[in-house]
C-alpha cells in the first residue's frame, strides 16, 4: 500500500485565507444585502495596461501561424525578457547581473517554494515573525521545519525573528545561527521598508556565517524613499549570499496572467563549492518547463517606454490608495505603520483586541475585510493589514465606515 508524505499531515489546520473565506462567505449568506468591501487579500484589481494587452493579442496572434508559432519555452526564459529585466532592473542600479544567472517562472510564490528542494534538510531556516506563510509551510512540508507545536504556534526547527513596534517591525540578527535566512523587503505583511545600510547588515552576517539569504522583492515597484534599495545586489558582498526573487504581479497587475523571475548568482556557492546557479539551472530543467512565449512577450512589453509609463501609473494608484488608507485611520486615532513603500498598512488593533476578534468586529460593524496579524505568526497578534488593492472610491468609503463605528 502506498504512504504519503507525512510533512503534510504536520500543517496546522487550513490556510489563513480559506479562513477569511468561510467567515466572510457565511456572513454574506446571512446577509445578502450588505456591500462587502474587500481589503484583505492582495490581489490587484485594477485591469491590464493596454501596451500589455496589446501584446498579449500580437503574441496570441503569432501563434496562430506556422512561421512564427512557438512551442517549448526555454526552461530559464525567452532571451528577450531577460535582456530586458537586466538592462531595465539592475543596470540602472549599477548592479552587473548576468542574463545567464536570472530565470524566469510564473510567478515568486513557486520559488520561493521550490527552493527549499536544492537545500539540505539539516539546514536550520530563519524567518521574521510576522512571516508571509509559504515560506514556514513549504519548508515544513518538504520536512526541514521539524515539529509544529500548537501551543507556540511555532516549528522546532525554524528560527523565528520577532518584528515588533520595538524593533520597528525589522528582524535582528538572530542568537542561534540559520542557514537560510527568508527576508521580505517592502515587508508584507507589515508595510515596512528596510534601508540599504540596515540591509547590508544582512549581507555582511550571511558572509560571515555562511548562509543563504532568500530575499522576496516582490514590491520593488512601491518604493518611495531615496535610501531603501531596489535590489539587495545594491550591498556589496550580495551576489555571494543572495538569491532575490522579483513578480509582475503587483506592479504590472499580473496576479492572473502569472510572471515573475529568480536571480541566483554565479558567486553563490555552498560550503562545499557547489554552484547554486549551476543547480538551480538543473531543478528548473528537469521540475518547469518554462513559461508561455505569450506572457513573456508580455512581460517584455512591461519594459517598453510606454510600457514603463502605464505600469508607474497602476503603481500610482495603488500608491494613493495605501496614502488615503494611512492618513485616515491615523486621524481616526489608529495606530498605523506601513504604507509609504508599501501597498500594506499594518494597524494595530484598538482596545487590546486580538486580531481575529478585530476581524470579526470590523466584518460585522463595517462590513470591510482586511486580514489578522495573527495569521502571519505569532508576533502579528494584536494587529491587522489592510491593502490598498481597491477602488478609491471603496477605499473611502470604508474608511468612513470604519471612522463612524
Amino acid at each position: 500500500m502506498f504512504e504519503v508524505n507525512q510533512n503534510y499531515a504536520k500543517l496546522p489546520g487550513s490556510y489563513l485565507f480559506a479562513n477569511i473565506g468561510r467567515k466572510v462567505s457565511a456572513y454574506t449568506a446571512a446577509n445578502p444585502d450588505k456591500k462587502i468591501i474587500r481589503l484583505g487579500i492582495g490581489d490587484v484589481t485594477q485591469p491590464l495596461t493596454p501596451t500589455v494587452v496589446q501584446a498579449l493579442k500580437d503574441a496570441s496572434e503569432e501563434m496562430a501561424h506556422a512561421e512564427t508559432f512557438h512551442g517549448y519555452p526555454d526552461y530559464e526564459g525567452a532571451a528577450f525578457l531577460r535582456k530586458a529585466i537586466v538592462e531595465r532592473d539592475f543596470q540602472p542600479l549599477g548592479v552587473d547581473i548576468g542574463m545567464d544567472e536570472i530565470f524566469v517562472n510564473d510567478g515568486a510564490k513557486s520559488d520561493s517554494s521550490d527552493l527549499s528542494d536544492i537545500f539540505s534538510l539539516n539546514n536550520k531556516v530563519a524567518v521574521c515573525d510576522p512571516v508571509y506563510p509559504v515560506y514556514v509551510n513549504t519548508n515544513a512540508m518538504c520536512g526541514r521545519a521539524g515539529d509544529y507545536d500548537p501551543a507556540t504556534e511555532r516549528w522546532s526547527n525554524v528560527i523565528y525573528m520577532p518584528c515588533t513596534e520595538g524593533n520597528g517591525f525589522l528582524p535582528e540578527l538572530p542568537r542561534e545561527t540559520p542557514d537560510i535566512i527568508y527576508l521580505c523587503f517592502p515587508n508584507n505583511p507589515t508595510g515596512m521598508a528596510i534601508t540599504r545600510d540596515q540591509l547590508q547588515v544582512w549581507v555582511d552576517y550571511a558572509r560571515k556565517v555562511g548562509a543563504v539569504i532568500i530575499y522576496d522583492n516582490a514590491y520593488e515597484a512601491y518604493i518611495t524613499e531615496d535610501d531603501v534599495p531596489h535590489s539587495i545586489y545594491e550591498c556589496p558582498g550580495a551576489q555571494e549570499c543572495a538569491i532575490e526573487m522579483r513578480s509582475f504581479s503587483k506592479n504590472a497587475g499580473f496576479t492572473g496572467v502569472r510572471l515573475g523571475y529568480t536571480v541566483v548568482p554565479k558567486a553563490l556557492k555552498s560550503s562545499d563549492g557547489v554552484s547554486l546557479n549551476s543547480m538551480w539551472a538543473t531543478h528548473q530543467e528537469m521540475k518547469f518547463n518554462g513559461v508561455s512565449y505569450i506572457i513573456q512577450k508580455a512581460g517584455e512589453a512591461v519594459y517598453t517606454p510606454q510600457g514603463r509609463a502605464e505600469t508607474r501609473q497602476l503603481v500610482a494608484f495603488y500608491q494613493k490608495n495605501a496614502a488615503a488608507i494611512l492618513s485616515g485611520l491615523t486621524e481616526a486615532g489608529y495606530t498605523c505603520y506601513g504604507g509609504v513603500n508599501s501597498p500594506y498598512i499594518w494597524l494595530k488593533t484598538p482596545n487590546g483586541m486580538g486580531s481575529w476578534e478585530f476581524f470579526d468586529f470590523l466584518l460585522n460593524t463595517a462590513n470591510v475585510v482586511g486580514t489578522p496579524g495573527s495569521g502571519f505568526g505569532p508576533s502579528g497578534e494584536g494587529f491587522f493589514r489592510l491593502t490598498a488593492f481597491g477602488s478609491y472610491e471603496n477605499i473611502l468609503e470604508a474608511l468612513d465606515r470604519i471612522k463612524k463605528i
